[in-house]
């Protein structure tokens, strides 16, 4: 390892260090609040899916699926069922449901695989989102912001057209189905009581709006969630030597493996967009007149070719509990998905379908996997991959993958946040 540590001496072979001041301040009170509203499925249109379905606690914060099964199914992770008859889920989600640690840090700037919810410097325009100018004032958080949107759509949490009165309303713009939900929430007399305490702006029920419960839901997973008490934090804060294999790691991923390039700050990410060629399966999430069941990422919020088949770096922290990997969880494990890392072509040309953890949907099964053998689609795909090749031993992997794990927080491997007995609602909690 000597050559590694002479070629990593020329960069930063740490990342910088998280601390409870790097958050945003949430109200406590406001945060027990939105535990509450994240576990309820009164939140969805047909009122049979909540925030935690597809973000739970006992999955690291997702679901274990490659790509979710949203409104309509039943059950949860990996054991979620499509649902019967007409009641049953009409499409996958077509996106891997990203973790939620960390989300109330002060630097993150932009949320959602596309980035389509962000920081703006603008003065009268916060949050760059795709409800534009009927985005709400007062929203505490771009996490709130993004908390507004699984709402209104149809395959995560409103519902077909025609279903319920949410789903009715979120065409033909989304903004026109958030009063309705607000005036659900506060509708429940214990919601009532619990926003009139928790926000001083809330005298009495009928003045909670989808703004108070979005900042709800900010409150809890921007608190909930945070996780900085890793082996790798300990090495930085106090010199706790790591395990040599992920010390090991750790030049690597630092040095001339260079997964710093993207992944890099305390967050390990640098919130940019990058094309890594991953496998396309799915519906995709298809562009205005577009046939072709394919995710262009970053594309479909700038309208850029350049930014074509670019997605969000994620951040790495507690990575080790979130499988499956990639914007849509093509690769089920993390050694694959440092393999493709390091060589997208070659492990894109090797990726089988049963490799993604896609549960039977009978009804879309032949739909899947239809671009598999798209010759000019993989091409175009190709020719925008912007991962260099890094040349890696099965030695270097162990020990990248053993320096991955050594970002896995304490508390977030054997108390991560709870699950309420009950919620205001009466509805099941999952």
């Amino acid at each position: 390892m000597g050559f590694l540590l002479l070629m990593a001496s020329a960069v930063p072979l740490r990342a910088d260090p998280i601390n409870a001041e790097d958050f945003l301040p949430f109200d406590a009170a406001q945060a027990r609040l939105g535990e509450l509203l994240f576990h309820d499925k009164i939140l969805s249109g047909n009122r049979n899916i909540s925030c935690a379905t597809c973000h739970h606690p006992k999955h690291g914060s997702t679901d274990g699926l490659s790509l979710g099964i949203g409104e309509g199914g039943v059950g949860l992770g990996p054991e979620r069922t499509p649902g019967t008859s007409e009641t049953a889920v009409k499409k996958r989600i077509p996106r891997n449901a990203p973790a939620l640690w960390n989300l109330g840090h002060r630097d993150v700037r932009v949320l959602f695989h596309d980035g389509r919810v962000q920081a703006t410097d603008y003065e009268d325009w916060e949050f760059d989102t795709p409800a534009r100018e009927y985005l709400p004032k007062g929203l505490n958080s771009i996490l709130a912001a993004q908390a507004l949107f699984p709402m209104t759509s149809d395959a995560e949490m409103a519902g077909q057209p025609g279903e319920n009165e949410i789903s009715g309303a979120v065409r033909p713009l989304v903004h026109e189905a958030w009063p309705i939900i607000a005036k659900r929430v506060r509708s429940i007399p214990e919601y009532g009581a619990l926003f009139v305490a928790a926000f001083e702006q809330v005298n009495a029920p009928e003045d909670v709006t989808i703004v108070e419960i979005a900042n709800a839901l900010a409150a809890f997973i921007g608190t909930a969630f945070q996780s900085y008490d890793s082996p790798y934090d300990a090495w930085l804060r106090d010199g706790a030597p790591l395990p040599p294999a992920a010390e090991a790691g750790r030049v690597l991923f630092f040095g001339r493996a260079n997964c710093v390039s993207c992944h890099n700050g305390p967050l390990f990410s640098d919130q940019d967009f990058h094309a890594a060629g991953l496998p396309q399966f799915g519906p995709g999430r298809t562009r205005a007149h577009d046939l072709q069941p394919r995710d262009t990422g970053r594309m479909n919020k700038t309208d850029l070719l350049e930014d074509a088949y670019r997605f969000r770096t994620p951040s790495l922290r507690n990575v080790a509990l979130t499988a499956p990997y990639g914007h849509n969880g093509a690769y089920p494990t993390l050694r694959t998905m440092i393999r493709h890392m390091a060589d997208a072509q070659a492990m894109r040309a090797a990726w089988r379908p049963e490799m993604a953890a896609l549960p039977a949907v009978p009804w879309l099964d032949e739909y899947d996997f239809v671009l598999a053998d798209d010759r000019l689609e993989l091409a175009r795909q190709d020719a925008r991959i912007d991962v260099p090749v890094v040349p890696l031993s099965e030695a270097e992997i162990d020990a990248l993958e053993a320096f991955l794990h050594a970002l896995t927080g304490a508390r977030a491997q054997t108390r991560p946040p709870g699950v309420p007995g009950r919620v205001p609602s009466g509805l099941p909690v999952d």
